[in-house]
């Protein structure tokens, strides 16, 4: 045995073993991505808490008139933005419990969970900016026959009417002059002094005995119909749909590629949760 060999040292319990593989704190490493990941998940959530929101101002406050609509994709767009604003709270918190475990199989159902939400709301974008340039059509169509056939027929429609003329001021879907040629001017339970709803009255109390809608002259009923103040309604809560659903989608799609990242260093480490 050479002398060069007789002074190298040995280790007393045979050949060492090899290095443990380090936990990887440079840029990029997993420390890095689970810290950048966290400040990511709050803004996941801001921007889940105001979908969320949208979809419930949106159902409270403006789906009063949707009965009045021959379609439900309206309803549908704020349905489907609420539910996406609750899957994004319940995903950040299950993307925020991963990390903190390094448990990868949380990480990929939180992965899973953003590309679900990333196509809500993609759709709702989608599906709100095309039925806003068809809107107008369909209520050309449709909303006269509403008034006409189903006022005092229909009791969701009868309120949604009502609601309308008493909040937009106006009378009828086009005009006053529709509601002569309808079913509520046949119907035995009207009034029949009335030549308008009540509902069209600028004051719907009558000192006379007689409805308020017995006068369908100007200083007692609004002359104009409804239909371009309805218009312009569901024109401007579509686009802020629309916004709203195409403008955060853009945040599950960066979301996705971070945690794909954070997944594979996972992965690599030693000792991870997930293996």
């Amino acid at each position: 045995m050479s002398e060069h060999a007789k002074m190298m040292p040995r280790s007393p319990g045979g050949p060492s073993p090899s290095p443990r593989k380090p936990v990887d704190t440079a840029c990029c490493g997993a420390s890095f991505l689970a810290e950048f990941f966290h400040m990511f998940n709050l803004v996941f959530l801001l921007g889940g808490l105001a979908v969320l929101g949208v979809g419930v101002w949106t159902i409270s406050d403006h789906l009063a008139y949707a009965p009045l609509l021959s379609t439900v994709t309206y309803a549908e767009c704020a349905w489907v933005l609420a539910l996406a604003g609750v899957l994004v709270v319940v995903t950040a918190v299950l993307g925020c419990v991963g990390v903190w475990r390094r448990n990868r199989c949380l990480l990929l159902g939180y992965t899973f969970l953003l590309l679900l939400i990333f196509l809500l709301e993609a759709m709702v974008g989608v599906l709100a900016y095309v039925y806003k340039e068809n809107v107008e059509t369909e209520l050309a169509v449709n909303l006269n026959r509403t008034f006409m056939d189903f006022y005092s027929v229909d009791a969701a429609k009868t309120e949604a009417i009502d609601r309308m003329q008493r909040e937009y001021k106006c009378c009828g879907a086009q005009t006053y002059e529709e509601w002569r040629l309808s079913a509520w001017m046949k119907s035995s339970a009207r009034d029949k002094r009335s030549k308008v709803p009540n509902s069209c009255c600028k004051t719907e109390t009558s000192s006379s005995g007689a409805p308020c809608g017995a006068s369908d002259h100007p200083s007692n009923i609004p002359h104009t119909g409804c239909f371009h103040r309805l218009l312009e309604e569901l024109r401007r809560q579509l686009e802020v749909l629309g916004a709203v659903g195409l403008g955060l989608s853009v945040i599950q799609v960066f979301g996705m590629l971070l945690s794909c990242a954070l997944y594979i260093k996972l992965r690599g480490l030693v000792g991870g949760a997930g293996d």
